[in-house]
Formats: C-alpha cells, structure tokens, sequence
C-alpha cells in the first residue's frame, strides 16, 4: 500500500543525505590514521585531534595558495562587475542596431562547453606572455554570460520613469548606471558576486593548465597535488579539505539573505 509521508520527513531526509558527507569529512579530520583506516570505522573520533590541521597546512604552501585564490577571485570578480553592468545596462535600455541579435548570440555561447575553449585560450595567453601569471587567471573570465542575463533582466524591471526623470535632471548614462542602476540592483550584484566567488573558488582545470610553478597554484590545485603526496593519510587530507571548503560555508550564512531577496526581485521578466 502507498504512503503518503509528510514533507518534512522527506526533507530531512534529503538533508540528512546532502550533509552526510561533510559530516564525515570532519569527523575523518579529527581522528589518528590508525582510527581512519580502522574497519569498521567509528563515527566520531575517540580524541579530537586538531593538531591535523596544523600539520596539513604545515605540509605545503597552503597560506601562498589562499593568496593566489584571493587575488583572482578579486580581480575576476570585480571585472565580472564592470563588465556585466556595462553590457546589460546596453541590452536593456539602450536602442542600437542589432541589439536583440547580439543577445541571442552572446546567450548561445553559454550553450558551448567549457573544455572547448581551453586549447584556443591558451594558444592566445601564450603568445602574450601571460602564462603562469595573475593575468591568465582573472583576464580571460572577466566576462560573464550569465551575468550579464541576470541583469539585463532586472534592469527591464526598472521604472522607465525613473530614467526620464534622471535624463531630466541632465544625468549622462554613467551617472544613471552609478546613482540610480547599481543601487537599486544590490540584491542581484550580491548574488553575481556569490557565483563569482564561488566560481572562482572551486576552480580547478583552468588553474591546473595555465600555471606551472608552486607559487602560482591556487587552493584546488595545491589540494591535487597535496592530495598525490598524502594519497594515504586521510586525516589530513580531510583537514585539508575541511580549511579550504570552510570560507565558502562561512560566507554562506552571512549572504543567504540577499540570495533569496534577488531570486524573489528578479523574476527573470521581459
């Protein structure tokens, strides 16, 4: 006989299965590798060892390669922000030949994969001389499709009044995107800089192909490599794992907030 159960059970059950993992990566970092490798294993660990994550961030670079991550995910957020504002303010209040047209085709690109592009684009950065600098991580993903969708659509939710009124006032289009565009589109910018950050943060192919010395990895790479020299020893892998997933849950809980109040503004309206 089928069972209706009530919702909440099913969410927490979804829950359960979603944090399950993490839960163990935890509890894994906290325990000897003898107490890792035990069979069966035991949920939480006898003795908390956080002296693991001392030792995992001792092992290699890990401070240098936070300070890679930051400084590119900076920077490519930043040009995200300049670039997306720039290009959806232009498709959607802006009236100039083919307007519609680019659109479409700057929305067809999202349809191309990735690993397409990565041959070409570094064909193109080794000819400048970017390879293994700052400049081949920020510059080639300084634009961002989905971005400039997100705003383009919530910039045709704006009043045109309000644009009237500005053009009165004898505002140029610099000064409407900077005193009337932007703040009203906090919301939305805080959610692009959290897919940016994200984004940034997560990456890993494109990091691994551009860069070749120590100094330059950045955290998902420096984690591969750690992880091939301490292929065994899961306590630290785990702590590793643990450090470097920890910023993005943090900055979670402090923006989830505005996450959900640009999904409810935007409305993604023509």
């Amino acid at each position: 006989m089928n069972k209706k159960y009530p919702v909440h059970i099913l969410l927490a059950l979804g829950a359960f299965w979603m944090l399950l993992p993490f839960f163990w990566m935890i509890s894994t970092s906290l325990k000897t590798q003898i107490e890792a490798l035990k069979f069966p294993p035991t949920i939480f660990p006898r003795v908390l060892m956080f002296s693991n994550y001392l030792e995992a961030f001792r092992q290699v670079d890990f401070s240098r390669y936070f300070l890679n991550t930051i400084i590119m995910t900076a920077g490519t957020t930043c040009l995200v922000f300049i670039t997306s504002i720039l290009a959806a303010y232009a498709f959607a209040r802006l009236r100039f030949w083919g307007r519609d047209l680019f659109f479409t085709l700057f929305l067809a690109m999202m349809m191309i994969p990735v690993p397409v592009y990565l041959a070409p684009s570094y064909v193109i950065l080794s000819r400048f001389g970017w390879i293994d600098t700052f400049l081949a991580l920020i510059i080639p993903w300084s634009a961002n499709v989905f971005a400039i969708f997100l705003l383009r659509q919530h910039f045709k939710t704006i009043p045109q009044e309000l644009f009237d009124a500005a053009k009165i006032d004898g505002l140029n289009q610099f000064q409407i995107i900077t005193r009337i565009v932007v703040p009203l589109s906090k919301a939305v910018l805080i959610t692009i800089g959290i897919f940016q950050i994200v984004s940034n943060w997560n990456a890993f192919l494109w990091p691994l192909i551009v860069t070749h010395s120590d100094s330059m990895r950045t955290v998902q790479t420096g984690l591969a490599y750690f992880a091939q020299a301490e292929s065994t020893n899961y306590p630290l892998l785990c702590a590793a794992s643990t450090f470097i997933t920890a910023p993005l849950i943090i900055m979670y809980f402090f923006v989830q907030k505005q996450i959900m109040e640009s999904y409810a503004r935007t409305g993604l309206k023509e």
